[in-house]
C-alpha cells in the first residue's frame, strides 16, 4: 500500500472534480483571499475545459502572429481557405488597401510638412515685427545726455 501512495501522481489529488483536496483549497482559499478560492472553484468547475481552451488559444495566436510576422504590416494575410477565387480577392483588396494606406501616409507627411513651414513663416513674420516695433521704440527714445555735474 506505501507503494501505491509513493507511486501516485500529485496531479491526480488536486483534479478539476470535487474531491477532498479540492473542496479543502476551495475552502482555504477564500479564507486566506477570495480571488484565490474563486480561482479553485472555477478550476473545479471548468478545469476539465481548460486545456482544449489553451490549445485554442494557442493555436489562434500562433497563427495570427506569424501571419503577422509573414506580412510586416498592419494587414495580415490569412491562411488560404481553401476558396482560390475569394483568397484572390481578398489578396488584391488587401494589397489595394496597403497601397491607399502609403498614399496617406505620404499626404499626412506633406501636409506635416505644409504646417511646419506655415508655422516658421508665422514664426519670422513675429519675430520681424517685434524687431521693427523695438527699432521704432530706439529710434524715437531721446539720446541720454551724458552727465556733466559731477565735473
Amino acid at each position: 500500500m506505501h507503494e501505491d501512495i509513493m507511486h501516485m501522481n500529485t496531479t491526480s489529488l488536486i483534479r478539476p472534480a470535487w474531491t477532498p483536496a479540492t473542496v479543502a483549497l476551495t475552502v482555504a482559499g477564500f479564507m486566506v483571499f477570495w480571488p484565490i478560492g474563486l480561482a479553485m472553484l472555477a478550476y473545479v468547475l471548468f478545469g476539465d475545459r481548460f486545456d482544449a481552451f489553451k490549445r485554442d488559444a494557442n493555436a489562434t495566436v500562433d497563427s495570427v502572429a506569424c501571419a503577422f510576422r509573414r506580412s510586416g504590416s498592419g494587414f495580415t494575410r490569412t491562411t488560404a481557405t481553401g476558396n482560390v477565387a475569394f483568397d484572390e480577392w481578398r489578396d488584391g483588396e488587401i494589397d489595394r488597401l496597403s497601397n491607399e494606406r502609403r498614399k496617406l501616409d505620404e499626404m499626412r507627411a506633406d501636409f506635416e510638412e505644409e504646417l511646419r513651414e506655415l508655422r516658421r513663416a508665422k514664426d519670422q513674420e513675429d519675430f520681424d515685427r517685434f524687431m521693427a516695433k523695438r527699432d521704432a521704440a530706439r529710434a524715437k527714445a531721446p539720446k541720454s545726455v551724458p552727465d556733466t555735474k559731477g565735473e
